[in-house]
């Protein structure tokens, strides 16, 4: 499958709505669980959380990366510093870390490689930002939860390495890059 992948910008930004707020997409949370909203305040409704996601663009901080198959979005990466997130449960000594805390893949799309292609792109935008280390937070394959945050496997074949658990799913697994 051949695919095109860019960061969320706003060039791009109606892509991301579209997929969004297709059939099945992450319309409910807008990818803000993890994100610290720039206003301090907790965003409740669909619209807040849309609307707190923009928020970034327009300041032009890093919110993730999309995925077009045949010029139309079908997936979706949440890579940005970690520091424009809530605590993921990560190592705090390591300075210069971007995390990787949510993906979206449409239906029709999954079991195809585009996490990975996704998570590859997500550590060369990391890298080309100042990134030193990139940091996920993935779940074994069988979890009942948190499965948006990824699968174990795909962070193992590309080198991220184990240090320790957030909760009783989630690994934390770096990457210096």
């Amino acid at each position: 499958m051949k695919v095109d992948l860019k960061l969320v910008t706003l060039d791009t930004w109606h892509d991301l709505e579209k997929l969004f707020e297709g059939r099945g997409g992450p319309h409910n949370c807008w990818c803000m669980v993890w994100r610290k909203n720039l206003h301090g305040n907790r965003p409740v409704t669909k619209a807040e959380k849309k609307e707190a996601l923009y928020q970034y663009i327009k300041k032009d901080i890093p919110i993730g990366i999309l995925a077009y198959a045949d010029d139309q979005p079908v997936g979706w990466c949440s890579v940005a510093p970690r520091d424009t997130y809530r605590s993921l449960g990560g190592d705090e000594t390591k300075e210069k870390v971007w995390s990787l805390a949510c993906f979206f893949v449409h239906r029709s799309y999954r079991q195809q490689g585009l996490t990975l292609k996704l998570v590859e792109k997500a550590i060369e935008t990391a890298k080309n930002n100042g990134g030193k280390y990139i940091e996920a937070y993935p779940v074994e394959v069988n979890s009942p939860s948190y499965r948006f945050m990824g699968f174990k496997p795909v962070f193992e074949r590309l080198g991220f390495e184990f240090i320790k658990k957030a909760g009783s799913r989630r690994h934390v697994m770096v990457k210096m890059i």
